[in-house]
Protein backbone atom coordinates (compact mmCIF):
# COMPACT_ATOMS: atom_id res chain seq x y z
CA UNK A 1 0.00 0.00 0.00
CA UNK A 2 1.60 3.69 -0.87
CA UNK A 3 2.01 5.73 1.67
CA UNK A 4 1.56 9.35 1.22
CA UNK A 5 3.87 12.24 2.84
CA UNK A 6 2.45 13.29 5.66
CA UNK A 7 2.99 16.09 8.12
CA UNK A 8 2.17 13.69 11.04
CA UNK A 9 5.84 12.29 9.89
CA UNK A 10 7.82 16.16 10.95
CA UNK A 11 9.73 15.59 13.92
CA UNK A 12 7.89 17.81 16.06
CA UNK A 13 9.90 16.60 19.14
CA UNK A 14 13.02 18.25 17.41
CA UNK A 15 10.88 20.93 16.89
CA UNK A 16 9.59 21.79 20.02
CA UNK A 17 13.39 21.40 21.20
CA UNK A 18 14.23 23.52 18.54
CA UNK A 19 11.91 26.38 19.69
CA UNK A 20 12.89 26.54 23.05
CA UNK A 21 16.31 27.12 22.51
CA UNK A 22 15.44 29.60 19.84
CA UNK A 23 13.47 31.07 22.99
CA UNK A 24 16.14 31.01 25.21
CA UNK A 25 18.25 33.06 22.48
CA UNK A 26 15.80 35.92 21.71
CA UNK A 27 15.69 36.40 25.71
CA UNK A 28 19.17 36.38 26.40
CA UNK A 29 19.98 38.44 23.42
CA UNK A 30 17.76 41.03 24.56
CA UNK A 31 19.35 41.22 27.67
CA UNK A 32 22.83 40.85 27.04
CA UNK A 33 22.40 44.12 24.68
CA UNK A 34 19.78 46.16 26.79
CA UNK A 35 22.31 48.52 27.53
CA UNK A 36 24.76 48.53 24.32
CA UNK A 37 24.71 49.74 20.75
CA UNK A 38 22.91 46.50 19.89
CA UNK A 39 19.67 46.94 22.03
CA UNK A 40 16.98 46.08 20.11
CA UNK A 41 18.57 43.41 17.87
CA UNK A 42 16.42 40.67 20.20
CA UNK A 43 13.63 41.62 17.22
CA UNK A 44 15.65 41.14 14.62
CA UNK A 45 16.67 37.73 15.93
CA UNK A 46 13.07 36.92 16.26
CA UNK A 47 12.59 37.97 12.69
CA UNK A 48 15.05 35.37 11.51
CA UNK A 49 13.81 32.76 13.42
CA UNK A 50 10.54 33.25 12.02
CA UNK A 51 12.18 32.97 7.72
CA UNK A 52 14.09 30.18 9.58
CA UNK A 53 11.14 28.39 10.49
CA UNK A 54 9.06 29.18 7.27
CA UNK A 55 12.54 28.12 5.42
CA UNK A 56 12.36 24.70 7.41
CA UNK A 57 9.01 24.02 6.60
CA UNK A 58 9.94 24.95 2.24
CA UNK A 59 12.49 22.75 2.52
CA UNK A 60 10.98 20.07 4.11
CA UNK A 61 8.96 19.78 1.14
CA UNK A 62 11.52 19.45 -1.32
CA UNK A 63 12.36 15.67 -2.22
CA UNK A 64 15.83 15.29 -1.25
CA UNK A 65 16.65 13.23 -3.91
CA UNK A 66 15.93 16.45 -6.36
CA UNK A 67 18.25 18.48 -3.85
CA UNK A 68 21.15 15.92 -4.66
CA UNK A 69 20.26 16.46 -8.28
CA UNK A 70 20.65 20.28 -8.23
CA UNK A 71 23.60 20.74 -6.02
CA UNK A 72 25.99 20.22 -8.30
CA UNK A 73 24.62 23.77 -9.99
CA UNK A 74 24.38 25.24 -6.93
CA UNK A 75 28.07 24.55 -5.99
CA UNK A 76 29.19 25.98 -9.02
CA UNK A 77 26.87 29.26 -7.86
CA UNK A 78 28.27 29.07 -4.29
CA UNK A 79 32.67 29.47 -5.95
CA UNK A 80 31.24 31.64 -7.96
CA UNK A 81 29.72 34.11 -5.11
CA UNK A 82 32.94 33.32 -3.00
CA UNK A 83 34.90 34.51 -5.80
CA UNK A 84 32.68 37.78 -5.99
CA UNK A 85 32.95 38.22 -2.29
CA UNK A 86 37.00 38.38 -2.86
CA UNK A 87 36.26 41.00 -5.49
CA UNK A 88 33.14 43.58 -4.59
CA UNK A 89 32.65 42.25 -0.91
CA UNK A 90 31.72 44.53 2.13
CA UNK A 91 34.78 44.97 4.15
CA UNK A 92 34.19 45.25 7.76
CA UNK A 93 37.12 44.87 10.57
CA UNK A 94 39.48 43.86 8.04
CA UNK A 95 37.66 41.65 6.16
CA UNK A 96 35.52 40.75 2.83
CA UNK A 97 32.76 38.63 4.11
CA UNK A 98 29.59 39.90 3.12
CA UNK A 99 27.77 40.79 0.09
CA UNK A 100 25.44 43.71 0.23
CA UNK A 101 22.12 43.68 -1.09
CA UNK A 102 19.79 46.54 -0.71
CA UNK A 103 19.74 47.03 3.44
CA UNK A 104 20.88 43.37 4.18
CA UNK A 105 24.14 42.00 3.95
CA UNK A 106 24.47 38.41 2.66
CA UNK A 107 27.39 36.27 3.79
CA UNK A 108 27.83 33.18 1.10
CA UNK A 109 30.22 31.39 3.65
CA UNK A 110 27.80 30.32 5.83
CA UNK A 111 25.37 28.53 3.01
CA UNK A 112 28.23 26.89 1.34
CA UNK A 113 28.09 24.54 4.39
CA UNK A 114 25.28 23.05 3.23
CA UNK A 115 25.79 23.10 -0.03
CA UNK A 116 29.02 20.74 0.60
CA UNK A 117 26.68 18.58 3.04
CA UNK A 118 24.79 17.98 0.19
CA UNK A 119 27.19 17.52 -2.40
CA UNK A 120 29.97 15.37 -0.08
CA UNK A 121 26.58 13.11 0.64
CA UNK A 122 25.77 12.57 -3.03
CA UNK A 123 29.91 11.39 -3.74
CA UNK A 124 29.85 9.40 -1.56
CA UNK A 125 26.77 7.78 -2.15
CA UNK A 126 27.55 7.68 -5.22
CA UNK A 127 30.42 5.12 -4.21
CA UNK A 128 27.99 2.70 -2.43
CA UNK A 129 29.63 2.39 0.76
CA UNK A 130 32.64 0.23 -0.58
CA UNK A 131 36.64 0.82 0.53
CA UNK A 132 37.67 4.20 -0.70
CA UNK A 133 40.86 4.24 -3.11
CA UNK A 134 42.97 6.93 -2.71
CA UNK A 135 41.99 8.87 -5.86
CA UNK A 136 38.21 8.90 -4.43
CA UNK A 137 39.59 10.06 -1.15
CA UNK A 138 41.62 13.42 -3.08
CA UNK A 139 38.94 13.94 -5.62
CA UNK A 140 36.28 14.49 -1.84
CA UNK A 141 39.41 16.83 -0.68
CA UNK A 142 39.65 18.83 -3.47
CA UNK A 143 35.52 18.89 -3.44
CA UNK A 144 35.99 20.27 0.33
CA UNK A 145 39.12 21.90 -0.41
CA UNK A 146 38.57 24.54 -3.41
CA UNK A 147 35.74 26.60 -1.37
CA UNK A 148 37.42 26.39 2.26
CA UNK A 149 40.73 28.13 0.82
CA UNK A 150 38.34 30.93 -0.98
CA UNK A 151 36.68 31.34 2.62
CA UNK A 152 40.49 31.61 4.05
CA UNK A 153 41.23 33.61 1.57
CA UNK A 154 38.72 36.73 2.77
CA UNK A 155 39.93 35.94 5.62
CA UNK A 156 37.40 33.90 7.77
CA UNK A 157 38.94 31.08 9.50
CA UNK A 158 36.07 30.26 11.47
CA UNK A 159 33.75 29.54 8.92
CA UNK A 160 36.08 27.87 6.84
CA UNK A 161 37.40 25.65 9.77
CA UNK A 162 33.52 24.49 10.06
CA UNK A 163 33.66 22.74 6.51
CA UNK A 164 36.15 20.17 7.76
CA UNK A 165 33.42 17.94 9.82
CA UNK A 166 31.72 17.72 6.68
CA UNK A 167 35.00 16.00 4.59
CA UNK A 168 35.70 13.95 7.67
CA UNK A 169 31.91 12.47 8.39
CA UNK A 170 31.81 11.73 4.53
CA UNK A 171 35.07 9.87 4.65
CA UNK A 172 34.29 7.63 7.78
CA UNK A 173 31.02 6.82 6.77
CA UNK A 174 32.10 6.61 2.99
CA UNK A 175 34.29 3.97 3.70
CA UNK A 176 38.07 4.98 4.04
CA UNK A 177 39.82 2.39 6.53
CA UNK A 178 42.04 2.71 9.45
CA UNK A 179 45.24 2.87 7.66
CA UNK A 180 44.24 5.39 5.26
CA UNK A 181 42.62 7.51 7.95
CA UNK A 182 45.99 7.03 9.70
CA UNK A 183 48.50 8.46 7.11
CA UNK A 184 45.60 11.10 6.57
CA UNK A 185 45.80 12.20 9.85
CA UNK A 186 49.71 12.13 9.90
CA UNK A 187 49.98 14.11 6.93
CA UNK A 188 47.45 16.79 8.08
CA UNK A 189 49.30 17.54 11.61
CA UNK A 190 53.03 17.61 9.53
CA UNK A 191 50.99 20.44 7.01
CA UNK A 192 49.51 22.38 9.79
CA UNK A 193 52.84 22.85 11.78
CA UNK A 194 54.33 23.16 8.40
CA UNK A 195 52.03 26.17 7.58
CA UNK A 196 52.31 27.45 11.21
CA UNK A 197 55.79 27.89 10.93
CA UNK A 198 56.05 28.99 7.40
CA UNK A 199 55.00 32.35 8.14
CA UNK A 200 52.95 33.00 5.10
CA UNK A 201 50.16 31.19 5.83
CA UNK A 202 48.75 32.35 9.02
CA UNK A 203 48.54 36.07 9.77
CA UNK A 204 50.64 37.49 13.36
CA UNK A 205 46.83 38.14 14.46
CA UNK A 206 45.46 34.62 13.77
CA UNK A 207 48.54 32.98 15.60
CA UNK A 208 47.81 35.41 18.59
CA UNK A 209 44.28 34.43 18.83
CA UNK A 210 44.62 30.70 17.93
CA UNK A 211 47.29 30.88 20.98
CA UNK A 212 45.72 33.30 23.31
CA UNK A 213 43.56 30.49 25.17
CA UNK A 214 46.61 28.91 26.24
CA UNK A 215 47.68 31.46 28.56
CA UNK A 216 45.69 34.32 28.07
CA UNK A 217 47.56 36.37 30.95
CA UNK A 218 50.36 36.63 28.92
CA UNK A 219 48.78 39.23 26.87
CA UNK A 220 45.60 40.13 29.11
CA UNK A 221 44.59 43.25 27.25
CA UNK A 222 45.48 41.92 23.63
CA UNK A 223 45.15 38.10 22.40
CA UNK A 224 44.15 36.84 26.01
CA UNK A 225 41.11 39.31 26.48
CA UNK A 226 38.31 37.97 24.93
CA UNK A 227 38.65 34.29 26.58
CA UNK A 228 39.86 36.33 30.06
CA UNK A 229 36.86 38.07 30.40
CA UNK A 230 34.23 35.01 29.17
CA UNK A 231 36.02 33.17 31.85
CA UNK A 232 35.47 35.77 34.09
CA UNK A 233 31.51 35.94 33.14
CA UNK A 234 30.89 32.40 33.63
CA UNK A 235 32.87 31.67 37.12
CA UNK A 236 31.03 34.71 38.06
CA UNK A 237 27.46 33.21 37.34
CA UNK A 238 28.08 30.70 40.13
CA UNK A 239 25.49 28.03 40.04
CA UNK A 240 22.12 29.72 39.86
CA UNK A 241 23.46 33.03 38.09
CA UNK A 242 22.84 36.69 38.81
CA UNK A 243 20.05 36.58 37.15
CA UNK A 244 19.11 38.54 33.80
CA UNK A 245 19.76 42.27 33.19
CA UNK A 246 22.41 41.50 36.09
CA UNK A 247 25.47 40.38 35.02
CA UNK A 248 27.96 42.93 35.64
CA UNK A 249 30.27 41.23 32.89
CA UNK A 250 27.70 41.33 30.89
CA UNK A 251 26.21 44.74 31.33
CA UNK A 252 29.11 46.20 31.75
CA UNK A 253 30.26 45.84 28.10
CA UNK A 254 33.24 43.85 29.13
CA UNK A 255 32.44 40.86 27.67
CA UNK A 256 33.18 41.42 23.55
CA UNK A 257 29.84 41.37 21.53
CA UNK A 258 27.97 39.21 23.94
CA UNK A 259 24.97 38.20 21.88
CA UNK A 260 27.39 36.41 19.16
CA UNK A 261 30.34 34.41 19.54
CA UNK A 262 29.90 35.04 23.09
CA UNK A 263 26.55 34.45 24.10
CA UNK A 264 26.97 31.01 25.74
CA UNK A 265 29.44 33.49 28.27
CA UNK A 266 26.52 36.30 29.25
CA UNK A 267 24.16 33.37 29.38
CA UNK A 268 26.22 31.21 32.00
CA UNK A 269 26.78 34.49 33.89
CA UNK A 270 23.07 35.40 34.27
CA UNK A 271 21.68 31.72 34.65
CA UNK A 272 24.89 30.21 36.21
CA UNK A 273 26.04 26.61 35.94
CA UNK A 274 22.45 24.81 35.93
CA UNK A 275 21.30 27.29 32.99
CA UNK A 276 24.78 26.30 31.32
CA UNK A 277 24.01 22.93 31.46
CA UNK A 278 20.62 23.09 30.64
CA UNK A 279 21.03 24.57 27.69
CA UNK A 280 23.78 21.82 26.74
CA UNK A 281 21.09 19.15 27.36
CA UNK A 282 19.17 20.60 24.50
CA UNK A 283 21.91 20.78 22.42
CA UNK A 284 22.31 17.05 23.59
CA UNK A 285 18.75 16.27 22.57
CA UNK A 286 18.88 17.57 19.41
CA UNK A 287 21.57 15.80 18.45
CA UNK A 288 20.71 12.54 19.51
CA UNK A 289 17.27 13.23 18.06
CA UNK A 290 18.96 13.98 14.43
CA UNK A 291 21.26 10.75 14.62
CA UNK A 292 17.79 8.62 15.64
CA UNK A 293 16.97 10.30 11.83
CA UNK A 294 19.77 9.30 10.42
CA UNK A 295 19.76 5.29 11.66
CA UNK A 296 15.70 5.57 10.25
CA UNK A 297 16.67 7.28 6.74
CA UNK A 298 15.28 5.26 4.15
CA UNK A 299 18.62 5.23 1.75
CA UNK A 300 22.36 5.96 2.06
CA UNK A 301 22.01 9.66 0.97
CA UNK A 302 19.47 10.84 3.41
CA UNK A 303 21.65 9.19 6.57
CA UNK A 304 24.88 10.46 5.17
CA UNK A 305 23.47 14.21 4.54
CA UNK A 306 21.64 13.93 7.90
CA UNK A 307 25.38 12.54 9.61
CA UNK A 308 27.40 15.97 7.83
CA UNK A 309 25.08 17.83 9.72
CA UNK A 310 25.48 16.27 12.75
CA UNK A 311 29.07 17.02 12.06
CA UNK A 312 28.74 20.52 11.75
CA UNK A 313 26.73 21.08 14.57
CA UNK A 314 28.28 19.11 16.73
CA UNK A 315 31.68 20.87 15.60
CA UNK A 316 30.16 24.65 15.98
CA UNK A 317 28.96 23.54 19.67
CA UNK A 318 32.17 22.08 21.12
CA UNK A 319 34.57 24.96 19.92
CA UNK A 320 31.89 27.86 20.80
CA UNK A 321 31.42 26.72 24.33
CA UNK A 322 35.10 25.18 24.18
CA UNK A 323 36.03 28.92 23.46
CA UNK A 324 33.72 30.75 26.21
CA UNK A 325 35.42 28.12 29.01
CA UNK A 326 39.04 28.77 27.71
CA UNK A 327 39.57 25.12 26.12
CA UNK A 328 39.65 26.32 22.53
CA UNK A 329 41.01 29.08 20.60
CA UNK A 330 38.54 32.34 19.51
CA UNK A 331 37.99 31.65 15.75
CA UNK A 332 35.10 33.58 15.83
CA UNK A 333 32.51 30.62 15.43
CA UNK A 334 28.53 30.96 16.53
CA UNK A 335 26.80 28.62 19.02
CA UNK A 336 23.82 27.33 16.50
CA UNK A 337 20.49 28.82 17.30
CA UNK A 338 21.83 30.83 20.53
CA UNK A 339 24.49 33.71 18.67
CA UNK A 340 22.56 36.46 17.08
CA UNK A 341 23.27 36.72 13.21
CA UNK A 342 20.47 36.06 10.22
CA UNK A 343 23.13 33.99 8.32
CA UNK A 344 23.82 31.50 10.64
CA UNK A 345 19.96 31.06 12.28
CA UNK A 346 19.15 30.53 8.41
CA UNK A 347 21.71 27.84 7.60
CA UNK A 348 21.16 26.00 10.77
CA UNK A 349 16.79 25.94 9.61
CA UNK A 350 17.68 24.94 6.09
CA UNK A 351 19.63 22.52 7.03
CA UNK A 352 17.16 20.78 9.63
CA UNK A 353 14.20 21.24 6.93
CA UNK A 354 16.33 18.85 5.24
CA UNK A 355 16.43 16.53 7.90
CA UNK A 356 12.48 16.74 8.73
CA UNK A 357 13.06 16.13 4.34
CA UNK A 358 14.71 13.24 4.91
CA UNK A 359 12.63 12.30 7.83
CA UNK A 360 9.19 12.61 6.18
CA UNK A 361 9.76 10.18 3.26
CA UNK A 362 10.96 7.39 5.46
CA UNK A 363 7.59 5.25 4.37
CA UNK A 364 7.21 6.93 1.12
CA UNK A 365 7.31 4.24 -1.98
Amino acid sequence: MRRIMSFRDFDWTLFGVISLLCTISVLEIYSATLHTKYVGFHTKQIYWILGGVVAMFLFSLIDYHKLIDWVPWAYGVCLVALVAVKLVGTKVLGARRWIKIGPMHFQPSEWVKLILILVVARYFANLGGKNLTWKEIFKAFALVGVPMLLVLAQPDMGTALTYTPVLIAGLFLGGINLKQATILTTAGLVLVVGAWNSGKVLKPYQKARLTGFINPDNDPKGAGYQVLQAKIAVGAGGIWGKGAEKGSQTQGAFIPIPHADFIFAAFSEEHGFVGAVFVLLLYFLILMRLIQNAQTAADLPGSLIIMGIVAVLTFQIAVNVGMVIGFMPVTGIPLPLMSYGGSSVLFTFLALGVVMNVRMRRFVN
